[in-house]
């Protein structure tokens, strides 16, 4: 039996839910919204985050209020597929892909609560056990880049390992005192963004560069172009893909076979489509990585919870929230993350 069919299965009371709004200014110098969903049931309650990025579609949201009946008695399935045929969104979103986002916040809600009033957690509905989970620190350097956002992080903790987002400012003298540190686990070229504040348009030279100078660093999200690709030729083994993936049919539809994705569950949306596309990558032994979106409440335990599940040693995006901040602050906790499943449902820590 699949894992989607093993929660499918789970009975799951709605008596309501409610909203929780959250914000903090983080690290790409911008001021993060997200909404809690807080469904409750039975006596329990379940919560999932909305990490929508646009501001105005999180104020839009939580200014409705919980306006979508999901009352009744349900199997989990049921209802997410009632959740797939909402429209979630009172007036079209900002970004097509927010719909996704905020799908899966409702369904990681409800499957938070089916779990609970199941008397089970998420480990042993699936029977999977949770394992030490390896992270990276996803950033960027500003603009003009510099080495303090990583200097400041090292302080803190020493033997991070980081993500960086490169761009057409980085210097030769910068690249350089990067590979000094030894400290660059992948690069993401944000190939696949457009309209976002943190687009980077296709530059072979750019590429070249950090490609030659990070030789074993995965390589995320290039923009594949005539030039592009040719320039990146000699490390197609190293591309791994984040943006795209939004479900198994985009992993096929990749134009080299990979070798490692970044699985998302937000953007994969539902439930079923994320356990598809875990399911598919451990068939077809390409590797996975969790991804972070600047999660303020449940949503980073969500996705650390499934990184210790399903690819607790990849490169996971899925750092301590604390290193988000503009200034993070001393003890937070070094790679690997010791497994903090919850007694129940799907909360971690």
């Amino acid at each position: 039996m699949s894992d989607f069919a093993k929660l499918a299965a789970l009975a799951v009371q709605i008596d309501g839910y409610e909203l929780r709004g959250r914000r903090e200014n983080v690290s790409s110098d911008f001021e993060r919204l997200s909404t809690e969903i807080v469904i409750h049931g039975a006596g329990e309650q379940g919560v999932g985050e909305d990490v929508t990025y646009d501001g105005v579609d999180q104020e839009a949201l939580q200014a409705a209020g919980a306006e979508h009946d999901l009352t009744g008695a349900h199997t989990l399935g049921e209802l997410c597929a009632l959740v797939g045929e909402l429209d979630l969104f009172g007036s079209p979103p900002q970004r097509e892909v927010s719909r996704r986002y905020r799908r899966w916040a409702f369904e990681s809600a409800a499957l938070d609560l089916a779990l609970r009033q199941a008397g089970t957690d998420l480990q042993r509905a699936v029977g999977r056990q949770c394992r030490p989970v390896r992270f990276v620190v996803s950033l960027r350097l500003g603009e003009p880049p510099s080495l303090e956002p990583l200097e400041k992080r090292l302080a803190v903790t020493p033997s991070l390992q980081f993500k960086l987002d490169p761009t057409s400012s980085w210097s030769d003298e910068l690249i350089a005192q990067l590979v000094a540190t030894g400290a660059v686990e992948s690069v993401d070229f944000k190939g696949h963004y457009v309209g976002s504040g943190v687009d980077q348009p296709p530059d072979e030279y750019l590429y070249r560069r950090v490609a030659q100078a990070f030789p074993e660093a995965w390589i995320e999200d290039p923009a594949l172009t005539p030039e592009t690709d040719a320039v990146l030729a000699p490390y197609r083994d190293r591309f791994s893909w984040d943006a795209p993936i939004h479900s198994v049919q985009d992993i096929l539809d990749l134009p080299y076979p990979p070798r490692m994705v970044n699985i998302k569950p937000s953007r994969l949306g539902g439930l079923e489509s994320l356990m598809d596309a875990y399911a598919y990558c451990e068939a077809n032994g390409i590797g996975c990585y969790g991804g972070g979106q600047f999660e303020l409440g449940v949503g980073r335990g969500h996705i650390q919870y499934l990184a210790s599940l399903y690819h607790a040693d990849g490169p996971n995006d899925v750092a301590p929230t604390g290193y988000n901040l503009n200034d993070p602050p001393p003890g937070l906790p070094a790679s690997p993350l010791a497994p903090k499943p919850a007694d129940l449902g799907f909360a971690w820590g």
